[in-house]
């Protein structure tokens, strides 16, 4: 498959990043030399320095052969324009990004005429998940599949301190369970039943939605149920305005706290519900003085990694049982499993996730980039042409890096081990480390010279061109 991407800022370079671990031929073009250094520092891919807005340079890449065009600049008018070039010039697909809120009402109508495939909004596929996570009862990340029979969560060992030394084929409680990986020092890990757990280790469990629950109770992970009534959301850019409408529809009371004086003016107007305040995120005593204590949750979603992080920190001491945080720097995520902070999202892993998902078409059901981006959680439902249709796990031949955390059968949550046998239209949850993603390609294809075709025609039949 070739795809081009069109700006190299961190959606575009972490989208090549993710591709080129699974044989998808990339180009990369960005009209900053310093950017594309960068990258050729660092991927194996072709890199173009120049402007992909010319239609100029877009023949001179022969856009006519790729399959898949995406554009991710930093102005979505651009991307819209590059995206109808490109298919106009006989690219196959285009995939734009799109953030302003104003375009929301008219996204169907710009993607009809400009020839645009898929839109995607990091910063609504945000504001989405920081809700999906924020009405859930847990106050640690967790992630669904299988329509909500399946569930992952990761928990600090320290919470969990029985099991800490020992192996895990000695743990007694893990019926329904899988601990499908193990983050340790920075560097994640796929363990075998002789792995002895250690301290700050950060536990992935996958399993039956019961089996989840159980577990949290067991170890009284919560501290009792979260009704969350009001939120705090630091920061009133796209993700705020985005998150805090959406929580009015849950009647969610929020106040936004907004430094900017004319962004707080246009949250006051476009906002259908919540409290702005115009003020310093960073000062304490404003928060206290606008009952940061009383609150049920807080968000922050700034612009800057370090202030989340850091008035995270201090929410948490304040007493709010949840807090979520946006992080967009990779390098801050060893730093995040060591503090306090609840939730952690990337919007860029966010997005990327949605865009692989599309790629892989129509069976592919979710990816989900872990917040390390060392690994990722495929559901895929199993094709019944795909040669592992009746054969046992063992037979698969899977990498050291692939596991199946769960296989969903007939509606019943099953956790496999070498002995199961794959059935047509299973349901599967597989965690694979970033440098083994190819080997998922048996889940998804059928064979390398019809994946194109058999993807794309998969994903428009079954109405998956829909906007995020």
């Amino acid at each position: 498959m070739k795809v081009i991407i069109i700006g190299a800022g961190k959606l575009g370079y972490k989208l090549a990043e993710s591709m080129i671990n699974s044989e998808v031929d990339v180009t990369l073009v960005d009209s900053n030399p310093e950017v594309i250094n960068r990258a050729n520092e660092h991927l194996d891919l072709l890199t173009v320095c120049a402007n992909g807005l010319e239609i100029e340079i877009l023949k001179d890449l022969e856009i006519e052969t790729y399959d898949l065009l995406i554009a991710a600049t930093s102005s979505d008018e651009t991307n819209t324009i590059i995206c109808s070039l490109a298919k106009k010039l006989g690219c196959k697909r285009t995939i734009s990004r799109i953030r302003n809120p104003e375009y929301t009402e008219q996204l169907d109508f710009i993607k009809r005429e400009m020839g645009i495939d898929h839109i995607i909004n990091p910063d609504l596929a945000t504001a989405d998940e920081i809700l999906k996570l924020a009405l859930k009862d847990y106050n640690f990340y967790s992630g669904d599949f299988a329509k909500g029979k399946v569930q992952m969560i990761d928990i600090c060992v320290n919470n969990m301190n029985k099991i800490i030394g020992k192996k895990l084929m000695e743990i007694d409680s893990l019926k329904g369970l899988l601990i499908a990986a193990i983050s340790r020092d920075g560097k994640i890990k796929i363990p075998d039943g002789s792995t002895k757990l250690e301290i700050d280790d950060i536990i992935y469990f996958i399993g039956k939605r019961e089996s989840i629950e159980k577990l949290v109770k067991k170890y009284k992970l919560n501290s009792g149920s979260i009704n969350i009534k009001n939120v705090m959301i630091l920061g009133g850019g796209k993700i705020g305005y985005y998150l805090a409408n959406k929580l009015s529809e849950f009647n969610i009371k929020s106040t936004v706290v907004e430094q900017n004086n004319e962004r707080c003016v246009y949250l006051m107007n476009n906002l259908k519900k919540g409290l702005v305040i115009h003020g310093d995120g960073t000062d304490l005593n404003l928060l206290e003085e606008e009952n940061l204590s009383e609150m049920d949750a807080f968000i922050a979603v700034t612009g800057f990694d370090e202030q989340n992080i850091l008035m995270s920190l201090l929410a948490k001491q304040s007493g709010i049982k949840k807090v979520i945080t946006k992080i967009s720097r990779p390098n801050y995520t060893n730093l995040i499993e060591k503090l306090d902070i609840d939730i952690a999202l990337n919007p860029v892993n966010i997005t990327v996730s949605d865009i692989l998902r599309y790629i892989r078409g129509g069976k592919v059901v979710s990816v989900s980039l872990l917040l390390g981006d060392q690994a990722e959680v495929t559901e895929v439902i199993v094709d019944e042409d795909l040669p592992i249709v009746g054969k046992a796990i063992s037979d698969l031949g899977l990498s050291k890096g692939i596991i199946i955390g769960a296989l969903v059968h007939n509606g019943d949550v099953i956790i496999p081990n070498g002995n199961t046998i794959i059935n047509k239209y299973d349901r599967l949850i597989i965690y694979s480390l970033v440098e083994n993603v190819q080997g998922l390609d048996m889940f998804f294809k059928k064979n390398k010279e019809d994946r194109i075709s058999e993807l794309w025609n998969s994903n428009k039949s079954n109405g998956e061109f829909a906007s995020t």
